[in-house]
């Protein structure tokens, strides 16, 4: 006869404050010179095409806080999207905490590298692992991890019972993020000199939000067709 023996789940106890003006933040280096421009790449096209409000921030390596059974715990995402702070920019010039000066992050991006920073970590105990502190403290609706050698995108969505569930891409390999009521998926070409995977949003309709120097591109073919038309037409278009 064999008896089934109940599971003790501790149930973690969260207090959202701000963190201590004496507090000593992690000044550690970003892992490789990659993760800045992968981060900045995905706020630039959110910006150009007005999809990024006055009070939303999109932090990179940046201190994300929550108090957990009375320890402060911090953890700085590659790239996050918070929807709106409540308070003054000048409030969280130094870290975020959540709750207490606005909302939950919509969404935060961890980049993989040859470094082990712990992105699918589950440890409970403090400091808890990135994935754990994501899934079950901040309760983040999105948590992708990306391969940028790789082009490798994990996307993983919080269900009804706060676990996150990985999730399947669409036809495009392309992920829908209700939040930000875009699409989120790898792209391969060259931006700021490197070539090779970054991560990029597609509207609804699947067009992909660009960045600046794709848009001066764009003007430029624009004007050139144009030029060419007039041409035809007997007209020299003026300089």
């Amino acid at each position: 006869m064999s008896a089934t023996i109940p599971v003790k789940t501790h149930v973690h106890q969260v207090v959202w404050e701000k963190l201590p003006d004496d507090f000593v933040l992690p000044n550690d280096p970003v892992d490789n010179i990659n993760q800045p421009a992968l981060a900045a790449a995905l706020t630039e096209s959110l910006q150009l095409a007005g999809r990024l409000p006055a009070t939303a921030l999109t932090p990179t390596n940046y201190g994300i806080c929550a108090t957990v059974d009375g320890k402060i715990v911090v953890k700085a995402p590659d790239w996050a999207y918070i929807p709106e702070i409540t308070v003054a920019r000048a409030e969280v010039a130094r870290s975020y905490t959540p709750r207490l000066q606005g909302e939950i992050p919509a969404i935060v991006l961890e980049f993989l590298s040859e470094t082990d920073g712990g992105e699918y970590s589950v440890k409970q105990t403090y400091p808890p692992g990135k994935f754990f502190f994501y899934e079950q403290i901040l309760q983040v609706p999105t948590y992708g991890i990306f391969d940028p050698d790789l082009g490798s995108l994990e996307l993983y969505r919080l269900s009804p019972t706060k676990q996150y569930l990985l999730q399947a891409a669409n036809e495009q390999s392309h992920f829908w993020i209700p939040e930000l009521q875009l699409f989120l998926g790898v792209w391969q070409g060259v931006r700021e000199n490197r070539d090779g995977f970054w991560l990029r949003w597609w509207d609804e309709q699947g067009n992909l939000l660009l960045w600046g120097t794709e848009r001066i591109d764009q003007e430029r073919r624009r004007a050139e067709r144009l030029a060419a038309q007039l041409r035809d037409a007997g007209i020299e278009p003026a300089l």
